[in-house]
């Protein structure tokens, strides 16, 4: 007879390889847990709130069989707890707690209430075994713990506070002999000195987490920044040549054409002598912006190559279709003369074509499109030839 589930060998266990999961366990676990992700954590910490009232259901009962509670008190206070419980488990397994509240889909101050209501409700069921009261509230805030922002902490606190102030009035009111005022002074005295502590630790923790979360936002826009210094120009914030390089080898990988096109800006050293260095620099973002806006959306790509010379990758696109690009690029150039300088300053360009032929040919095709440049130059500038 073979056994229900695989038991898994000392070799798998050694290795540190997880044993394999039982079908039946499986779908168990996505019946009552849901596909794997943020929500299922949020259901399985949903699910733990319901031991816990499992477990405080027993005690209540314990509490009947020793005679410190009313079974019909204790009977409907469990009823209330294991349904809203139960309620709350099925909101979130269902998702509806992400339409409901998406900014907090946890419901964790909805669950705080909840809990904080029946266990203040429990103190009047109790009797003599009330002072396990405090200790329970003490759980139901250190719940909170690690969601409940400061603000949320001193409130829930506070709720906590005051229910507990309200039923120990109402206790004492309704049943002196049982809930002596004496008593219930010291018990309020005790539950004001640890809600407070929790408190104050929540709201520290909160605060940490805070700023732990500020950390690593700055580090992500570090990160990020220096992403951005590694793969783009300073000047012209387009693509540098590293990036250009691995952006090549990506798309000399496929089958489709990819036809390379390097720029260089006429007489751009007349340029920096006659305007000098800022408007030099003003030119070649000039001429970023309007390459950038040529082109077709994020197919193609334009980046700096180095100094004044721009360099255009242009995927799915015959070097004849190219030369095409690069033209209409430069009488664009032309017919927009870089604003606030005078006399006007026109710009041109020439420009070298050639066209990748596989992974092999990625500095082969930068050489042709640098040696067809070189001869647009030697033909009189302001023209593009095909390498």
């Amino acid at each position: 007879m073979s056994e229900p589930f695989p038991v898994p060998s000392s070799s798998a266990v050694v290795a540190g390889v997880p044993p394999p999961v039982h079908p039946v366990l499986q779908a168990l676990m996505r019946l009552v847990l849901g596909p794997a992700g943020r929500q299922r954590v949020r259901v399985s910490q949903t699910l733990l709130s319901l031991g816990v009232f499992l477990l405080f259901a027993l005690i209540l009962q314990m509490a009947v069989l020793l005679g410190l509670a009313a079974a019909d008190r204790a009977f409907t206070l469990t009823a209330f707890s294991l349904s809203t419980a139960g309620g709350l488990y099925l909101l979130i397994r269902s998702g509806w707690n992400e339409v409901l509240h998406p900014p907090e889909p946890s419901l964790t101050l909805v669950q705080m209430v909840c809990a904080i209501t029946e266990v203040c409700w429990a103190y009047a069921v109790l009797g003599e075994a009330r002072g396990v009261v405090v200790v329970m509230l003490i759980v139901v805030l250190t719940f909170g713990m690690f969601v409940l922002r400061p603000g949320q902490a001193r409130a829930m606190a506070l709720l906590a506070g005051m229910e507990l102030a309200v039923v120990m009035v109402l206790c004492n009111r309704s049943e002196p002999q049982r809930y002596p005022a004496e008593v219930e002074i010291i018990h309020a005295g005790i539950a004001v000195l640890a809600l407070g502590a929790v408190a104050i630790l929540t709201i520290r923790f909160g605060r940490l987490r805070r700023r732990l979360s500020d950390q690593r936002e700055e580090l992500r826009q570090a990160l990020a920044r220096i992403h951005e210094m590694a793969t783009r120009d300073e000047l012209t914030g387009l693509p540098n040549r590293r990036t250009l390089r691995e952006r090549i080898g990506q798309f000399g990988a496929g089958l489709a054409p990819l036809s390379v096109a390097l720029i260089d800006i006429d007489h751009f050293k007349r340029i920096n002598d006659e305007h000098g260095h800022p408007i030099g620099d003003r030119a070649l973002c000039h001429f970023a912006r309007l390459a950038e806006d040529e082109l077709r959306g994020s197919t193609d790509i334009v980046g700096r190559w180095g100094g004044e010379e721009f360099l255009l990758l242009l995927p799915e696109t015959r070097p004849e279709q190219a030369h095409a690009c690069v033209d209409r690029l430069r009488r664009r150039l032309m017919r927009h003369p870089l604003p606030g300088v005078s006399p006007v300053l026109v710009m041109s360009f020439s420009a070298g074509i050639g066209e990748c032929r596989g992974a092999e040919d990625l500095d082969a095709v930068i050489e042709r499109a640098d040696q067809a440049m070189y001869r647009a130059k030697q033909a009189g500038r302001g023209r593009t030839e095909l390498g």
